[in-house]
């Protein structure tokens, strides 16, 4: 089912907090809706699940106009961040809630339940009530719960946020190997751009109610749009350094490196390098000290002080001989850099 969102205003009270965004997300895509805390992507789900009504815009769910739709009529299913099971019911109890609302007979119920709860892969903790669960397994119960009734479309805010770092590298898997099967048009609101790259097909980033990038993951890595898109996206972060575009950029500090092919413009930029195009497996070309190693297991995360000013970091297989003070004259993959205008726009 396409879901599409034209010209979507938000405002509480005075205060704008959406202006006509507009959205489509393909039927049978995973969206992620990306960004810092208070940039609109909850209110902008809460907008299309009902729990908000719009300011202006409309909303559409294939050819039907939902805009001024109850909630309880839009066919959606929503995964929250708290999972918000009933704990007197048992887990077949809370998946099969939904139905029993809709006085769907009792042997239909049991049919869907075990349907979904061999989906989620909980059918051996049907009895149980959602005290006697673990985060993960709460998790699966939600999910089977928002998608007993067959959504057209499944939206899940922050639904790892509770989970520690194991549960959550499972669940993103389980979360969208769910959705493939299932082929359901899914919205992930998320700050956390791993899980967004991981288990999405198309990312939304926004800031301040603006869609800045909509791209898919590995799109927007490699080609951001702005400063703000390449800060946000990449862990290791992203590295900025001021520098003068001539026939090569200077770094200002007695340091220089060559202009990447393409770059058209002249004078004072920002250029971005990522950890992974910084090192010695890229030649030589800037001098510095190493100030900070922080080995994270396989790999190692080394950040460098440059000559003159300035610094860089870089990201090297793990049991390399760097240690902090040491002197380093290290390469750049010039191909590989990002320059962007003073004011954030990707040159």
């Amino acid at each position: 089912m396409e879901l599409r969102l034209e010209k979507f205003t938000k405002r509480f009270g005075e205060v704008t907090v959406i202006e006509d965004m507009d959205l489509t997300v393909e039927s049978g895509e995973m969206m992620a809706l990306l960004g810092p805390s208070g940039c609109g992507k909850s209110t902008t789900l809460f907008a299309i699940c009902g729990i908000h009504k719009m300011s202006g815009g409309s909303l559409h769910f294939g050819d039907r106009n939902v805009t001024t739709m109850p909630a309880q009529q839009r066919s959606v299913g929503v995964v929250f961040q708290n999972y918000a099971l009933y704990p007197h019911m048992t887990v077949e109890q809370n998946i099969g809630f939904p139905l029993k609302v809709q006085r769907v007979s009792k042997s239909e119920i049991r049919e869907e339940v075990a349907r979904l709860s061999d989906l989620v892969q909980i059918g051996n903790l049907l009895d149980r009530r959602p005290a006697q669960l673990s985060g993960g397994q709460q998790q699966r119960v939600a999910l089977a719960r928002a998608m007993i009734r067959k959504p057209d479309v499944l939206l899940l805010d922050e639904p790892l946020a509770n989970l520690d770092a194991k549960l959550r590298l499972e669940m993103r898997s389980e979360i969208r190997r769910i959705q493939r099967e299932t082929g359901i048009t899914a919205i992930l609101v998320t700050h956390d751009q791993v899980e967004a790259m991981s288990m999405c097909d198309r990312i939304a980033l926004m800031k301040e109610g603006q869609i800045m990038q909509l791209a898919a993951p590995e799109e927007m890595y490699a080609n951001p749009s702005s400063q703000f898109v390449a800060g946000f996206l990449g862990n290791p972060p992203i590295s900025f350094l001021d520098a003068v575009a001539g026939e090569r950029l200077d770094l200002g500090t007695g340091q220089s490196l060559a202009r990447p092919f393409g770059l058209e413009a002249t004078g004072d930029v920002v250029i971005g390098i990522r950890p992974e195009f910084f090192g010695p497996q890229h030649g030589t070309g800037l001098e510095g000290e190493v100030i900070f190693v922080e080995p994270q297991g396989r790999e190692e995360l080394i950040d460098v002080r440059l000559e003159g000013g300035g610094e860089i970091r870089s990201v090297l297989p793990a049991g390399e001989p760097v240690k902090p003070g040491e002197r380093i004259n290290w390469g750049v993959a010039t191909d590989r850099i990002l320059a962007f205008a003073k004011d954030g726009t990707r040159l």
